[in-house]
C-alpha cells in the first residue's frame, strides 16, 4: 500500500492502482467517460484530467498510477480549467439534440456539461453529421453523437470474447460501426446500451416511450437461466418499460443477457392470457375466477377420487420456488405422487442418487479463477452466457477450458481441448478420459465399470483433458444442459463424477432454466420431498405419466408440447387426457386443444417469490407490477386451489410466509455434489441418423418466445436440419432446400442446413421452436428423405 492525498485528503492506495480508482474507493469524485472498471483503460476523453503535484500538466487520472506521497486535485483551478476544455471539445460536434434525445435525463454528457460546460459555444463551423447503421433488432443508433469513448468496442473484444463493433478512420473521421454491414448477434450484446454514456447507442424497443424521471425502479431475478442475475426492472403506469443490470459482483457482476434484458416484451404480447377461461362443449368461454376455480376442482376431484394416481403435475423451469412448493404441495396432499419439473431430462433410471439439488459445485464468481474446467454437452455460451463470461476470464488467465460435445460449438473464448462426437458415443469418450485416470493413478476400476472401460481406447485428445485436469489446482468437471437431457443421462454423471474425484477436481452441474435448484430443494420431483427427504412412495417422472396415460394434468407455468423435450409426446399425452388445467400467463393454439380449464397467472415482473440460483444463493423479490386484467400470482391461485380440494395447510397470507415454511425444511441442508450413480448401463442410442436436441437461447421458455424483438435476432433463426455435407450425400440429399424429418410417430418438412459443426451420422433440429414442435427421438433415431407431397401427415 501507498500513501497518497487528493484534494487534501489523505488515503491508502495499492501499488500500481490508477488514481481514479484510488478516488473512487475513497468516495472523490472525478468526471469521467471512457473509463469503466471493468474494462481496460483507453485515456481517450481526457475529461478525468486532475492536477498533480509537480506535474506541469494535467494528467488523465485514469491512466495515472498512484506513487509514495503524491498529491492530487481534482478540484483545482488548474484541474477545472482542462475539464471544462475537454468538455468544449466534446460538444464542438454534439448535436445537442437533448429534448429528443432517449438518453435525456439520464446521459452522462448532459450531467458533466451542467457542470463542466459554457452558455456559449465558440465553434461556428458545421457539425459532423454520422450516418446511423441498422445493427440488428435491439439496439438503436445515433451516431452522430458518438464522443469515441470506445466502451461500446472494449466490451465486445474484452468482456463479450466478440469484436464486433470497431472504429475506422481517424479525428473527426473516425466512426464506430460494424466495418462491414451486419447486425451485432452476441447474447451480451444489450451491456453496451448501459455502457454508452451518451444516447448514440440505445435500446431499440424502449426508444421513445418514456422518461427517466417517469420511471419507478424494482429490484428483480432473472427466471432465464442458473445464474439469477439480478436486473431492476423499470415501471410506468404499471407497466413495464425496460429492465436494466442491477450490479451485484458475486452473481452477475454488471452485465446481463440479452434476453435477461429483452424478455419483459412478453409481458404485452397478444396472446396473453388476462381472464380466466373454461372449455365447455368444446367451445372456449371468459368467465369469473370462481367458476373457474369450481371448474377445475370438479375436474381434478372426479378423476383423483377415482385413483389419485391418475393426477400428474407439471411445473416450470423458471416458476418460483414458492409456487413449486405449492404445487407438490397440493399434488401430493390429494394423494399423487406425480409432479415433476425436469421436463427436459430423459433418463430417471437412477434419480435416487442424485444429489439433493443439482449444484454447481462452487460459487458463479469461483468460475473465473479455475485452472482446468471440463464441461460435458454444454453449449455454456447460449445456455448460461454469464458463466460463459466468467469462463472466458478463466481462460484468458490461463485457464484450460475443455468440452466433451455432439456439437462443435462456438465459444467466446479460447477452447484447450475438445471432443466433437456423435451422442451414442459420449458416454464412452468419457470413459476413456476417466481409464487414463485410473491408469495414471494404478487404481482399479470400480465394480460396475470395468467392463465399459476395457471397450475404451484412449486418444491423445483424452489423454491431453486427464492430464489438464490432473494438474490443476482449481479444477472442476461440469455437466451440462446436453448431458443432462442425454438419454445416457445416468451414465455421465457417474463417468463424470468419477473423473472429478481422480483428478481432485470439484463437481458440479450447470443447472437447467432459472430454478432449477429451487425446484428440486421444493420438492417438485416425483421421488422426493421438500427439503429433499425421499418420499415414502415414489411417484411418476414426465415420461411415465405421458406413457402410461394419466388422465388429468395440472400444469403450472409450462407448454410441454414446446418446453419438454419429447414434444410429440407431449403433445399426444395431453390431448389423450380426459382433464387438463393450465396455470398459465398465455393461451396459445395448441393449449386451447388440449387445455379445460386455463387460470391466468402472474410472470416474473409480477409477482413475489424466490430462485435459487445454481450455487444454491436464495434471491427474493418482490413484484414489480399488476398482473394483467384478472390475472393473480400463481402462489395465490395454488392457495385457492388447495383450500377448495380441501388440503391442509394452504393458510398463506404472503409468499414470504411460503417462503420461511420451505426454508425451515431446507434449514440442514448444505450444497453437496456427492451422488451415488452406480455403474454405467452403457446402452446404445440406436443404429441410424441420431437427431442431436438443444433449447436455442430464444426458445427457453413461454416468456422468452413471445419477446419479439428476440424472435427477429440471429439466435432465434429456425435452421431446420442441420448435417455436415458427408452426412448428407450419403442419405441423396445435397443440394436440397428442403426434407422430410420423422420420429415414426409425426413428420415435418424443414429446411436443409450443411453444418461442418455436425458430427458424421447425426443431424441437428432445434427444440422448444413451434416449427418443430411434434418431433420426439430427441437423441434418438430419426428418418430424413427428400420433401414430399406427403411430408407434414400424422405417420400411422
Amino acid at each position: 500500500m501507498v500513501k497518497i492525498e487528493i484534494n487534501g485528503i489523505s488515503i491508502s492506495a495499492r501499488e500500481g492502482q490508477m488514481v481514479i480508482e484510488a478516488a473512487d474507493e475513497a468516495g472523490i469524485s472525478i468526471p469521467r467517460f471512457c473509463y469503466h472498471k471493468k474494462l481496460s483503460i483507453a485515456a481517450s476523453c481526457r475529461m478525468c484530467l486532475v492536477e498533480v503535484e509537480k506535474v506541469a500538466k494535467p494528467l488523465p487520472a485514469c491512466a495515472t498510477p498512484v506513487t509514495e506521497g503524491m498529491k492530487v486535485f481534482t478540484r483545482s483551478p488548474k484541474a477545472i480549467a482542462a475539464q471544462k476544455a475537454v468538455m468544449e471539445f466534446l460538444l464542438i460536434n454534439h448535436p445537442l439534440d437533448c429534448p429528443i434525445c432517449d438518453q435525456g435525463g439520464e446521459c452522462d454528457l448532459q450531467e458533466m456539461a451542467v457542470g463542466y460546460g459554457k452558455d456559449v459555444s465558440r465553434f461556428s463551423e458545421g457539425k459532423r453529421v454520422v450516418q446511423d447503421k441498422n445493427i440488428g433488432p435491439l439496439i438503436a443508433t445515433d451516431m452522430t453523437r458518438c464522443i469515441h469513448c470506445t466502451r461500446c468496442v472494449r466490451f465486445g473484444q474484452e468482456v463479450a470474447g466478440i469484436m464486433e463493433l470497431g472504429a475506422t478512420g481517424r479525428g473527426e473521421h473516425m466512426r464506430i460501426g460494424t466495418y462491414i454491414e451486419k447486425s451485432v448477434d452476441s447474447e451480451v450484446s444489450g451491456n453496451i446500451i448501459d455502457l454508452c454514456p451518451v444516447g448514440a447507442l440505445t435500446s431499440k424497443p424502449y426508444r421513445f416511450t418514456a422518461r427517466p424521471w417517469e420511471l419507478v425502479a424494482h429490484p428483480a431475478i432473472s427466471p432465464h437461466d442458473c445464474v439469477g442475475a439480478n436486473l431492476t426492472l423499470h415501471v410506468r403506469r404499471h407497466e413495464v418499460m425496460r429492465a436494466v443490470a442491477r450490479e451485484n459482483e458475486v452473481v452477475n457482476e454488471s452485465w446481463i443477457a440479452d434476453r435477461d434484458r429483452y424478455s419483459y416484451l412478453g409481458l404485452r404480447h397478444t396472446e396473453r392470457l388476462t381472464r380466466p377461461m373454461v372449455k365447455s362443449g368444446g367451445r372456449w368461454q371468459e368467465t369469473d375466477w370462481d367458476s373457474a376455480l369450481v371448474a377445475a376442482v370438479e375436474g381434478l376431484k372426479r378423476i383423483g377420487d377415482v385413483e389419485p394416481a391418475n393426477v400428474g403435475a407439471l411445473g416450470a423451469y423458471g416458476a418460483t420456488t414458492e409456487e413449486l412448493y405449492l404445487l407438490q404441495k397440493l399434488t401430493r396432499g390429494i394423494g399423487s405422487q406425480n409432479v415433476d419439473h425436469r421436463l427436459r431430462q430423459q433418463d430417471f433410471a437412477r434419480q435416487e442418487g442424485a444429489a439433493v439439488f443439482p449444484w454447481l459445485g462452487q460459487a458463479v464468481a469461483d468460475l473465473e479463477n479455475l485452472d482446468a474446467a471440463l464441461l460435458v454437452g454444454s453449449n455454456v455460451r447460449k445456455e448460461q452466457p454469464l458463466m460463459a463470461l466468467r469462463l472466458r476470464k478463466s481462460a484468458l488467465k490461463g485457464g484450460s477450458i475443455m468440452f466433451i460435445n455432439p456439437m462443435d460449438y462456438a465459444f467466446n473464448f479460447p477452447v484447450a481441448e475438445k471432443v466433437v462426437v456423435s451422442p451414442s458415443v459420449m458416454v464412452t469418450e468419457l470413459a476413456a478420459v476417466a481409464k487414463v485416470l485410473l491408469d495414471s493413478k494404478g487404481e482399479r476400476a470400480p465394480a460396475g465399470y470395468g467392463e465399459l472401460l476395457d471397450c475404451t481406447a484412449p486418444g491423445e485428445e483424452h489423454k491431453a483433458i486427464a492430464a489438464r485436469l490432473q494438474q490443476a489446482t482449481k479444477g472442476t468437471v461440469l455437466l451440462g444442459n446436453l448431458a443432462v437431457h442425454h438419454p445416457a443421462y445416468s451414465d455421465l454423471a457417474g463417468l463424470a463424477v468419477l473423473v472429478a474425484r481422480l483428478a481432485g477436481c470439484r463437481f458440479g452441474y450447470i443447472g437447467e432454466g432459472g430454478n432449477s435448484a429451487g425446484a428440486w430443494l421444493a420438492g417438485a420431483v416425483p421421488h422426493r420431498l421438500a427439503g429433499g427427504k425421499s418420499a415414502p412412495t415414489g411417484g411418476k417422472a414426465w415420461r411415465e405419466m405421458f406413457a402410461s396415460g394419466v388422465k388429468g394434468y395440472l400444469l403450472l407455468g409450462t407448454e410441454p408440447e414446446l418446453d419438454c423435450i419429447d414434444s410429440g409426446l407431449a403433445s399426444r399425452a395431453l390431448n389423450d387426457a380426459e382433464f387438463v388445467v393450465a396455470l398459465t400467463a398465455f393461451q396459445s393454439e395448441q393449449m386451447r386443444e388440449y387445455a379445460d380449464v386455463l387460470l391466468p397467472i402472474g410472470l416474473f415482473p409480477e409477482t413475489s417469490g424466490t430462485f435459487v440460483n445454481a450455487e444454491g444463493l436464495w434471491q427474493s423479490f418482490q413484484g414489480a407490477t399488476m398482473p394483467p386484467g384478472e390475472a393473480r400470482p400463481g402462489w395465490k391461485v395454488l392457495r385457492v386451489l388447495g383450500n377448495l380440494l380441501d388440503v391442509e395447510g394452504f393458510d398463506y397470507e404472503t409468499s414470504e410466509e411460503i417462503r420461511q415454511e420451505l426454508e425451515t425444511r431446507c434449514a440442514e441442508i448444505i450444497p453437496s455434489s456427492e451422488s451415488d450413480w452406480g455403474a454405467p448401463r452403457n446402452e446404445r442410442l440406436g443404429e441410424g441418423l441420431i437427431r442431436i436436441v438443444d433449447f436455442p437461447i430464444y426458445s427457453v421458455d413461454p416468456m422468452v418466445r413471445r419477446a419479439t424483438a428476440l424472435q427477429h435476432t440471429a439466435d432465434a433463426a429456425v435452421t431446420g436440419v442441420s448435417m455436415n455435407a458427408l452426412t448428407a450425400d450419403a442419405r441423396g440429399l445435397s443440394g436440397l432446400d428442403e426434407v422430410r424429418v420423422s420420429d415414426g410417430n409425426n413428420a415435418l418438412t424443414l429446411p436443409l442446413v450443411i453444418d461442418e459443426r455436425v458430427p458424421d451420422g447425426c443431424a441437428y433440429i432445434a427444440a422448444g421452436q413451434t416449427q418443430t414442435m411434434g418431433l420426439g427421438a430427441a437423441y434418438g433415431v430419426i428418418e430424413v428423405s427428400p420433401a414430399g407431397e406427403e411430408a407434414n401427415r400424422q405417420v400411422v
